[in-house]
């Protein structure tokens, strides 16, 4: 096929991926997210909670990750009508966020924060696994539909600071109703590629088998290990920032530059991996995790080493998602790849997170830039893993190809 066939078959492709249906879900999930990280613990705070109760309902977030995505998946990939289990994931979403309107005491909020931390994670990978069905063989896309769930973030992140200074942060359930609400919507409008028939993929070796390869694994070390170097930043970098005397302003700015970078990768990710293999982004932007770390504990004193610190988020974040998700349709094509998402999100944001936060909460003993050392250490490791497993060693025969 000669440059104009193919440049024609491409915009085929691109013409037939339904964008903005897939899009309006990711803004609107990351929304709520934007809307639940910075402000949840203050609406908690709010309805008499210590810090000690704070503490242990805030932990179900992470702590449900763990099973929550491969449960779901799992489900999913059985039943002969899969977006069902999506469209009553988002159901349970709403209807569990719905409760915290309740006059609820500590067991009762404790019991809803499982069902709602629950359900919201469970539905991300499999709708991760229904955008690679559309995507196909333009997996290069990903970043262009994944960037609104960025800027969805944004938006609410920036607005709802300035809604709740005028209202209360009592009013927060309120303001994320409607948010969830449009997640629920935008589940009923989606629908996976293929007939379920298609999804299942007979051909392929069986996805026990494939979790067994050499490089598969390494792949999923390096994810989990990715995690665990990003625990000293969610869990103490905003602290960090104050012991070094910056004020709330400069915190703000330091978390948003981050995520706008994160936002101008993703836009470019098509161009990206045209030129470069998913591998070698995924490798790159191990190491610019380990330098952003040894910066962030070396330097935190200095204005623009830390923005260029933050900057650098664009690749071991951004560059780092897109990535991995290209890697996850070719380790896992198919019907597998929602199996894929589970294992990844439950391994890495689950597992990861979790002893990523406990392992930050026990250097911070011996000072934050000992904490973010040791990050630096934890992503060069990953890093290397990668580079060996997923760009030096070559295919063997029967494993997945890069």
């Amino acid at each position: 096929m000669d440059r104009t066939g193919r440049n024609a078959d491409r915009a085929g492709t691109v013409a037939r991926i339904p964008g903005a249906r897939l899009s309006s879900f990711y803004f609107a999930y990351y929304a709520a997210l934007g809307a639940f990280t910075p402000y949840w613990s203050l609406y908690l705070k709010s309805r008499g909670m210590d810090v000690a109760a704070i503490s242990i309902l805030m932990s179900l977030w992470y702590a449900t990750r763990i099973v929550a995505p491969s449960t779901w998946t799992t489900l999913a990939a059985r039943s002969p009508h899969p977006i069902r289990w999506l469209q009553l994931g988002c159901l349970l979403t709403l209807a569990s966020f719905a409760a915290f309107l309740l006059p609820l005491r500590f067991a009762g909020l404790f019991a809803v924060m499982c069902a709602f931390c629950f359900a919201y994670n469970a539905v991300m990978p499999q709708f991760e696994s229904i955008t690679m069905s559309h995507l196909g063989t333009r997996s290069d896309l990903y970043g262009r539909i994944r960037v609104w769930g960025s800027i969805g973030f944004i938006a609410v992140v920036s607005s709802f600071g300035v809604l709740l200074d005028r209202f209360g942060v009592q009013t927060l359930p309120w303001l994320m109703l409607p948010l969830l609400a449009g997640l629920l919507a935008s589940s009923f409008a989606n629908a996976y590629a293929h007939p379920v028939d298609e999804l299942r993929d007979e051909n392929h070796v069986g996805f026990r088998a494939r979790l067994k390869q050499p490089r598969v694994i390494a792949f999923f070390v390096a994810a989990f290990l990715a995690q665990v170097s990003f625990g000293p930043y969610y869990t103490f970098f905003s602290i960090y920032l104050t012991e070094h005397h910056y004020s709330a302003t400069m915190l703000g700015v330091f978390w948003t530059v981050g995520v706008l970078a994160e936002i101008g990768v993703f836009f470019l990710s098509s161009r990206i991996f045209r030129r470069w293999d998913a591998g070698k982004v995924l490798v790159f932007a191990l190491l610019s995790a380990a330098l952003r770390w040894w910066a962030t504990a070396l330097w935190p004193d200095s204005i623009p080493l830390m923005l260029l610190a933050q900057l650098t988020h664009a690749l071991n974040f951004g560059a780092f998602f897109a990535a991995v998700m290209q890697l996850l349709v070719r380790f896992f094509p198919g019907r597998m790849n929602g199996h894929g998402q589970g294992v990844f999100y439950g391994l890495s944001s689950g597992v990861g997170g979790v002893i990523g936060a406990l392992a930050a909460g026990q250097l911070w003993h011996f000072g934050g830039n000992v904490a973010f050392l040791a990050s630096g250490c934890v992503a060069l490791l990953a890093a290397a893993i990668a580079w060996y497993w997923l760009v030096r060693q070559p295919s063997v025969s029967g494993a997945p190809s890069l």
